[in-house]
Formats: structure tokens, sequence, C-alpha cells
């Protein structure tokens, strides 16, 4: 009866020292196959970034002398009109008021605007012409 005792326990040992072969095995693998992944990572990586820091300062130089091209062309395209500009175009602006014989819709109404900007009255937002009946849907008191 001792005899299958001694059995069991050997085997048990047996089973355990290849167990512990096998882990220590696999833990080795496991530690040889990490660096070599870290390694590749790594080179991946610093090659990545350097590519792509080179098409980033590409992108940015193209857009500048995009912009600066494109700039220059304007530029040489409205020089002629920009000498014949006048600032006065758009500030002299005067005010109507609106009577019973111009605009009446629009008399004592919160949208009433009534500037006239270079010869061009501008009556409202809503009606930049003024309304043509002597009732605006819009109108609101002030």
């Amino acid at each position: 009866m001792n005899n299958w005792q001694n059995e069991w326990w050997k085997q048990i040992e047996k089973t355990a020292a290849e167990m512990e072969g096998f882990l220590t095995e696999v833990g080795e693998t496991t530690e040889l196959l990490v660096d070599e992944v870290a390694e590749n990572v790594g080179s991946f990586l610093a090659q990545f970034s350097t590519d792509w820091a080179d098409e980033v300062e590409d992108f940015i130089h193209n857009f500048v002398d995009v912009i600066v091209t494109t700039s220059d062309e304007i530029d040489a395209a409205l020089s002629n009109e920009w000498d014949n500009f006048v600032d006065d175009d758009f500030t002299s602006v005067s005010y109507h008021t609106p009577s019973a014989k111009s605009h009446p819709a629009c008399i004592n109404c919160a949208n009433y605007h009534g500037q006239v900007y270079n010869g061009n009255l501008l009556v409202c937002a809503m009606h930049p012409h003024g309304y043509e009946d002597s009732t605006c849907p819009d109108w609101t008191k002030e």
C-alpha cells in the first residue's frame, strides 16, 4: 500500500518539475518576444515621427507659398481698382425720416433704419426698399 503513495508523489514531483521547466521556457520566450516587439515598435515610431514631421513641414511650406502667391495676385488684380477707391463712398451716410408721403407704413416702427448709403436708402432689413402698402406686417412699436 505504501508503494502506490510513493509512485503518486514521484509523479506529482515529475509533473511539477516539467511544469516549472515549461513555464520557465514560456517566460524566456515571452521576454524575447516582448524585447523584439519593443525594438520593432520603437524603430517604427522613430521612422513614423520623422516621416510625419517631414509631411507636416512640407504641407506648411506649401500652404504658406499658396497664401503668399495668392495674396500677391489679389493685390496685383485690385491695385488699379484701389487707386480709384474713395473712402467717402462708404462713410457718406444720411438719415431719412418716414412721412405720410414717403414710407408711411414705417412711421414709429422699431425696425425702421432710414439710412441713406451712397444715395441708396435702406428702409429696414425685412423690406430694404420699403413696404408698398400703408400697413406693414412686420411693423413693431418703437
